[in-house]
């Protein structure tokens, strides 16, 4: 599987531009040949999330949805985009769904771990395990930009399947050391291939780290972005991953049973 990620500078509700930006980046992936294009966390409608909160119209998302699949569609590759989603009981979530090159949605992931005073006042924590999805001869599942920075949602991925991981994130400027080191670690514990797309540059106050990556099941690094615009590309293959996995065998030698009564379970 050929991967690619933007890395793009997404305007607060330019709904028109941020669109416009992802559908180049499909039509220049699917020239080269990629499977699917990971976009960042809620870059079509833009990472400011009181102010999406509050001037988003939330009867437009399915509209919205239905245009990033006409995009999916029409370049013939499967793009994983980030939304709010809004619940029945009127809970906002911010979520990621992969769809497939007709638009056909393959699987959905709603944010479990909210960073920072705004996500937790604009958005509501989702309580629901990452599913894994057969896409492309991998067993594929997602995460949202924080959730990767604890180790309990990766292995949760894992221990469903999981062989790749696709991440937007909304990643500020001086955490470098989340793409650079954690997130290689995380690859290399749980022994799956991940891509990790973010925002660059500027928008409503917040500077953006850039730095978005491509790793490895052995924690090597397959492509990464600098701080500003680029389009990634990577390929993923499944016998590399496996064979990290026989290399080592972190999976199969954990002790699950004897961590649970470590932390009192």
């Amino acid at each position: 599987m050929l991967l690619a990620v933007l890395q793009g500078r997404a305007q607060t509700l330019e709904i028109g531009a941020n669109l416009a930006a992802i559908d180049a980046a499909a039509g220049r992936a699917a020239t080269r040949g990629a499977t699917v294009l990971l976009t960042p966390e809620l870059f079509p409608v833009g990472y400011a999330p009181l102010t999406v909160r509050a001037e988003l119209d939330p009867a437009t998302l399915p509209g919205l949805a239905g245009r990033l699949a006409a995009i999916a569609e029409r370049h013939g590759i499967a793009l994983v985009y980030s939304l709010p989603a809004v619940r029945e009981n009127g809970d906002w979530n911010i979520s990621a769904t992969l769809v497939d090159r007709s638009g056909a949605e393959l699987l959905s992931y709603a944010k479990v771990h909210l960073f920072g005073p705004e996500e937790q006042q604009a958005f509501a924590p989702a309580d629901q395990p990452p599913a894994v999805v057969d896409f492309d001869g991998l067993r594929t599942s997602l995460l949202i930009c924080y959730d990767v920075e604890f180790p309990e949602p990766v292995r949760a991925a894992v221990s469903r399947g999981a062989e790749l991981l696709l991440v937007p994130t909304a990643l500020g400027h001086g955490y470098a050391s989340v793409p650079q080191v954690l997130l290689r670690a995380r690859a290399l514990e749980s022994q799956l291939a991940i891509g990790y797309a973010n925002h660059c540059g500027t928008e409503g106050g917040t500077r953006f780290g850039g730095g978005s990556i491509i790793t490895g099941a052995d924690g090597g690094v397959l492509a990464q972005a600098g701080s500003g615009e680029e389009l990634l590309f990577a390929q993923i293959n499944r016998a590399e991953i496996h064979s990290a996995r026989a290399d080592v065998p972190y999976l199969s030698d954990r002790r699950p049973d004897l961590y649970g009564r470590w932390e009192g379970r």
